[in-house]
C-alpha cells in the first residue's frame, strides 16, 4: 500500500499476525532478543533518539492515530531508514505497549554483531547486576560522562531487553555494549582497572584518575567476583558523611563516572 505521498506501508490488523506475535515476546521483560536477533523499542523519545543516530530500521511500526503526523520532522526520517514501514490500530499497537501511556510508534532493529572489547576504550564493566534499572542507569551515566563501551559479564541484566532499554534513555546508540563476558575477558582493555566499595579502598575525592579507564560496579547484593578485585589498579570508596551503609549501585557509578569525566576535563585544560 501506498499513502498519499506515495510511501509504501503495509497494514497490520491481526492479533494472530507473526509480526505482532514477535513484538508481543520481545515486549516483555526477559532475554527473547537473543532468541529473536532484534530488538524492540518504543516511544517517541527512544525512537527519535535512534534515528538521530542513523540507526538502521528493520521495522517502524505507527499507530494509524500517528501515521498521518510522519509527513515531516524525525518521524519521516524513520520512514525513509526503515526497510519496511507497518501501520497497526492504535488499540493492536496499545496492547504490545510496555508503557504506562500506550506508544505510538515503535521500531524493530537489529542486535549489533557481536564483537570483543576494544583496546584502550574507556570501559565501564558490569558484574552481575541484576536489576534492570540500574543497568540502564549506568548506561545513561556512562554515554553521559564520554565512556565508550560497557561490557557485561555473565549474570548481568540482558543489556537489549526492555526494561534495559526504557531506563537507558537512548544511551545504547552511543555506546558499545558487550554481553555474556567472562572476567578474564577484562584484561584485554589494556586500561588500568578501579574498582568501588562501601567500607574500604582510598577517598574517590582524593584520587588523581587516570585516562581512559575501566571502572568495574558489581552485584547489589555481592558485590564484584574475586577475579576482578586482584586485577584492579586501585579500590575506591565514596564518602557518605549522611551516614548510609552504602549507595545504590546506579548512583555509586554515576558519581566515579563523573569524577572520571572532571579529571579528563582537567586534564584537558580550558579551551
Amino acid at each position: 500500500m501506498t499513502d498519499a505521498a506515495g510511501v509504501l506501508f503495509s497494514r497490520v490488523a491481526s492479533r494472530d499476525n507473526a509480526l505482532v506475535k514477535r513484538l508481543r515476546a520481545l515486549s516483555r521483560p526477559g532475554a527473547a532478543y537473543r532468541k529473536h536477533g532484534v530488538f524492540w523499542i518504543e516511544g517517541e523519545h527512544l525512537c527519535s533518539a535512534a534515528v538521530a543516530r542513523g540507526v538502521d530500521l528493520e521495522v517502524a511500526v505507527f499507530a494509524e492515530s500517528f501515521w498521518p503526523q510522519t509527513d515531516a520532522g524525525w518521524a519521516h526520517q524513520a520512514r525513509t531508514l526503515a526497510r519496511k514501514c507497518v501501520v497497526m490500530p492504535d488499540a493492536l499497537i496499545a496492547e504490545l505497549s510496555g508503557l504506562e501511556s500506550a506508544a505510538r510508534i515503535g521500531f524493530l532493529i537489529d542486535l549489533p554483531a557481536l564483537s570483543a572489547p576494544r583496546p584502550g576504550v574507556a570501559s565501564v564493566v558490569l558484574d552481575r547486576v541484576q536489576d534492570a534499572g540500574n543497568v540502564g542507569s549506568i548506561l545513561r551515566s556512562a554515554c553521559a560522562f564520554g565512556f565508550g563501551q560497557v561490557l557485561a559479564l555473565r549474570g548481568t541484566a540482558g543489556l537489549w531487553s526492555s526494561k534495559v532499554l526504557r531506563a537507558a534513555m537512548g544511551a545504547h546508540f552511543g555506546l558499545q555494549l558487550i554481553e555474556g563476558l567472562q572476567p578474564s575477558d577484562i584484561s584485554a582493555l589494556g586500561l588500568p582497572l578501579i574498582v568501588t566499595s562501601s567500607h574500604q579502598g582510598q577517598w574517590l575525592q582524593q584520587q588523581n584518575l587516570p585516562w581512559p579507564c575501566a571502572w568495574a560496579f558489581g552485584h547489589e547484593g555481592q558485590g564484584l567476583c574475586d577475579e576482578l578485585l586482584r586485577a584492579a589498579e586501585r579500590g575506591v570508596r565514596i564518602a557518605q558523611p549522611g551516614g548510609e551503609e552504602s549507595l545504590n549501585v546506579a548512583a555509586a557509578a554515576a558519581i566515579c563516572l563523573h569524577a572520571s569525566a572532571i579529571a579528563q576535563a582537567r586534564e584537558r585544560g580550558p579551551r
